[in-house]
């Protein structure tokens, strides 16, 4: 034991006298050249080193440099630039003044992939026959061995030709070399923009095999997590696996096997990009659950909102992005200019503002800010809903316009969803066509315009009863008319179609017809969306649910009478004019039995006196 003890500690004091001798025999700055000229020969790109190196030997042998940075041929801006640069370099190489890098460590560094770091050709460059991009590049790229990567506290800055700038911070890399040009990566950063952030960390698994400039890497692990204004108050976080590819030529980049989760929602499919001076996509994606409600927040309304309205109470706060002073309005869908694309979108169960719907469909194309929505449809309940429209952003001002077209959809959850507070329910069918600048119920309540056709069936509404109403006045005016007790407060009626007119927040609604069991209406009316009130005016006949039978009961079955309803739709008034139906109806009777007596004693002064009486009255 002793003697192993003794051969242990004589081995590391030759180790520690053969790293001394090194060190003070071999001066690092010796390779400052060689590397220098070895990655210009190797990738065209130029390196600075500033300041001296010098050796580290614990616990790795490495070599130290100072502030360095690495430009590509012709940019304006150094592609990576960092304070601290670190090369773990083999031990017995160096015994034949041989350099051979293991690993290489940035600290603080600042990557720029932006337009003035991009490799530029001289403007009077010659440009031999037959000579592309790629030739150029023939010997470019991974052909450098090294073996490890790591990049610790750093920062990325990304940038598409004019487009703004992202920045991606407290960056964490390692990359592992595995096989020729293959290798294993681990990153984690963050993005702040707008308020939010984005913690994103992945391993993933590179190859660059296909090509010099084009590679394929497959994500083994996605989690990230996002957080900030116009989002939920817990954020959105998930995880998620893909495959991507880039291709230099065309530029195109492409995501296949795309499984995302996101809070309690899931995406799947694929999607690419090309990018060039008109950016061109594709979106071709499915989903199991999506929930909208968990992804969106909503700001709660403030204007028309009521005092006993718990739900609206308690919505969270959502902080709203900030309004920078002095900047530029952007037109609403900018996302869309410069860009030719086009996107499906099969979700089986989608959930918005409380909604549910079921087997969602969905096909966009669009055309340098010309959106056409070729299809949008989905069923709710045993309805279906289908919206078909487009949305023209090549102007100053967008346009939206869209042709829906309803079938038998419950009315009464939707009115909920969209904070109405009318107590309307049945099943609505519809077919019209309405514009506006933005899609957003907001902008619906007040700038939108359109028309539509409308029919309801077993609808019905709550807090007042016309038929119950129009009873009870006769009943008070009149003691021959008795009507069925009736508690229900409600007026339902099995069928009822009418002509709606929106006009910035103005929706008038032509041609009103409704029939039940016990009632018949016809009538005209508006309602203001904005201030939520209404005034309608109806011509109600009471078909039954009378008490007895008589003569001045099938006399009301065959007259209108005129109902005002009006007010705020929370505290709706009404105002019934019973009295003048009863009186015209006396005077009626009146008018026919003085007839007849006329018509009995035609040789009487009397009766000739009150035959004329009788005309003039019929003449006013």
């Amino acid at each position: 034991m002793r003697r192993l003890l003794t051969a242990l500690m004589i081995l590391l004091v030759v180790l520690l006298a053969g790293l001394t001798a090194l060190v003070l025999l071999i001066n690092p700055n010796d390779f400052r050249q060689y590397m220098v000229q070895t990655v210009e020969q190797r990738s065209g790109y130029k390196l600075t080193l500033d300041g001296a190196l010098r050796w580290h030997v614990w616990p790795q042998l490495s070599i130290l440099s100072g502030r360095m940075s690495l430009t590509a041929p012709g940019g304006s801006e150094p592609l990576v630039s960092a304070d601290n640069m670190r090369l773990d370099v083999a031990l017995l190489p160096l015994l034949s003044h041989r350099l051979q890098v293991e690993q290489v460590m940035l600290k603080k560094a600042v990557i720029q992939l932006t337009p003035q770091s991009e490799e530029r050709r001289p403007e009077n460059a010659p440009v031999a026959p037959g000579e592309t991009r790629a030739r150029v590049s023939e010997h470019r790229g991974w052909s450098f061995d090294i073996g490890r990567l790591q990049v610790v506290d750093s920062v990325l800055v990304f940038q598409h030709a004019d487009d703004e700038q992202f920045t991606v911070r407290n960056i964490q890399l390692e990359l592992e070399k595995t096989q020729h040009r293959q290798a294993r990566i681990a990153l984690s950063g963050r993005v702040n923009r707008d308020q939010r952030d984005l913690n994103l960390s992945l391993d993933a698994v590179l190859d660059a095999c296909s090509g010099d400039s084009d590679f394929n890497a497959t994500i083994t692990r996605l989690d990230y997590q996002l957080q900030g204004a116009d989002l939920p108050a817990q954020g959105i976080r998930g995880h998620g696996t893909l495959q991507a590819r880039w291709e230099e030529e065309p530029r195109r980049l492409s995501i296949s096997s795309l499984k995302l989760a996101a809070n309690d929602s899931s995406l799947r499919g694929g999607m690419s990009v090309v990018l060039g001076e008109k950016t061109r996509w594709r979106l071709d994606l499915a989903s199991d659950n999506l929930n909208l409600d968990s992804l969106i927040a909503r700001i709660p309304r403030v204007e028309g909102e009521g005092e006993g309205d718990d739900s609206r109470q308690a919505s969270p706060a959502v902080l709203p992005r900030p309004v920078i002073a002095g900047g530029e309005d952007v037109p609403a869908y900018s996302l869309l200019h410069r860009s030719l694309g086009e996107a499906a979108l099969n979700v089986a169960s989608l959930r918005w503002r409380g909604l549910t719907f079921s087997n969602v469909s969905a096909h966009f194309i669009n055309r340098d800010g010309l959106l056409s929505i070729e299809q949008l449809d989905g069923h709710y309940g045993k309805g279906m809903i289908s919206l078909p429209g487009e949305i023209d952003a090549r102007g100053a001002r967008s346009r939206v316009v869209f042709q829906p077209q309803v079938k038998e959809v419950d009315i009464a959850p939707i009115l909920r969803a969209f904070d109405y507070p009318l107590a309307l329910s049945g099943n609505l069918s519809m077919r019209g066509r309405f514009s506006g600048s933005r899609i957003d119920a907001e902008a619906f309540r007040h700038s939108w315009q359109g028309s539509a056709s409308v029919e309801m069936t077993n609808s019905k509404l709550e807090g007042m009863n016309f038929q119950q109403l129009v009873q009870r006045a006769v009943t008070r005016n009149s003691g021959n008319a008795q009507a069925v007790s009736n508690d229900d407060n409600a007026t339902v009626m099995q069928r009822f179609s009418a002509s709606a007119i929106l006009n910035n927040g103005q929706l008038q609604l032509q041609q009103m017809a409704g029939q039940s069991s016990v009632l018949a209406l016809t009538g005209e009316g508006a309602l203001d969306l904005v201030k939520e009130q209404c005034d309608a005016r109806f011509a109600v006949q009471v078909t039954g649910g009378w008490e007895e039978k008589g003569e001045l009961v099938e006399k009301l079955k065959q007259t209108p009478i005129p109902l005002r309803i009006y007010g705020s739709w929370n505290q709706l008034n009404y105002h019934l004019d019973v009295d003048r139906v009863l009186r015209d109806r006396l005077e009626d009777e009146g008018k026919r039995r003085l007839k007849a007596w006329a018509e009995r004693n035609k040789d009487s002064s009397k009766a000739r006196d009150v035959q004329q009486l009788l005309e003039e009255r019929d003449r006013r």
